[in-house]
């Protein structure tokens, strides 16, 4: 497993990630046990992934305690908090003082005493404010107190595809980690969030190199439909079979991500062993040729307007 250096937090960390939440929630989506998933994160970690990505809102916190149990020095877990209670739209943020009730909660799930970076998870621009005045101050706070060791931020990429969040919250200085939505369908972060991360030495996780659009034709023509619908797509451009030109799709989708400058790890989540192997041979094979990057940016690299779900 190649390994990088993960922005100014100086961790040395496997250039794939294992995502335990998306569409799979290692496998409890679709009728994996607590010890199929356990399993799951256990073969992730032989292969040498040592950064494991999960959330309150996952319902996988659980599961990763379980499997990093007796080799909690050998990884790097990062774990999330969303800032009022999730799926209610319209609650009243958390304070300060909840943020640190919900870290309890999530040390307590994880079976640790330390977790080694603490997000705010699905922040939108229009939060910044309040997270900066309210939520920050208790998680420096957390942070003398060795409960986590890095703050990071993620953004909510499915409604917000051009990531005016994280280009507002990266030059603040305050996030060492920040976790963004960049695949082949919509690169845009290249332009604004990563030139910003380099610059700030921000480690950078990527989220959503592949979902759906890059796994399932139907998700594909509805992600180019949205892109065409938001004049970002020229249809003469297109073959009948749009991606055939890349070959295995999910494996050229991988590539792409891993090899675009700025970006430190890339996320894959499955409930299956196998699949997982699969992903993470693709994540650390060579760049994509230039004959291939240069049809897609000719395709899709001015599309800020899909996430790819």
């Amino acid at each position: 497993m190649d390994t990088t250096i993960l922005g100014r937090t100086g961790l040395k960390v496997s250039v794939a990630g294992l995502g335990c939440g998306g569409h799979s929630r290692l496998g409890q989506a679709y009728g994996n046990s607590f010890d199929d998933s356990v399993a799951v994160v256990k073969v992730a970690i032989d292969l040498g992934i040592n950064w494991i990505d999960t959330a309150a809102a996952y319902g996988t916190e659980k599961i990763v305690g379980a499997a990093v149990k007796g080799v909690r020095d050998k990884v790097h877990i990062s774990t999330k908090t969303a800032i009022l209670p999730w799926g209610e739209p319209k609650a009243k943020p958390y304070t300060g003082a909840d943020v640190l009730e919900q870290l309890e909660k999530n040390l307590g799930r994880l079976g640790t005493d330390y977790i080694d970076l603490y997000n705010l998870h699905g922040i939108v621009e229009a939060q910044l404010d309040y997270v900066n005045a309210e939520l920050v101050p208790a998680l420096i706070k957390a942070r003398e107190q060795g409960k986590i060791r890095y703050l990071g931020i993620t953004e909510h990429f499915g409604s917000d595809t051009s990531h005016k969040m994280l280009t507002a919250a990266v030059p603040t200085g305050i996030w060492d980690v920040v976790m963004v939505g960049f695949n082949l369908l919509n690169p845009s972060a290249r332009h604004n969030v990563l030139r910003l991360t380099r610059e700030h030495r921000v480690g950078v996780q990527d989220m959503f190199a592949v979902r759906r659009a890059l796994s399932n034709p139907d998700g594909l023509k509805e992600a180019l439909e949205a892109i065409e619908k938001a004049g970002q797509l020229d249809r003469s451009k297109l073959d009948a079979e749009p991606l055939a030109f890349l070959g295995d799709v999910v494996d050229a989708a991988y590539r792409f991500c891993r090899h675009e400058p700025g970006i430190d790890i890339v996320l894959t989540g499955t409930g299956k062993a196998a699949h997982l192997k699969e992903n993470a041979a693709s994540i650390t094979r060579g760049p994509l040729p230039p004959k291939v990057l240069a049809r897609l940016e000719e395709l899709f690299g001015d599309v800020d307007s899909v996430s790819g779900n």
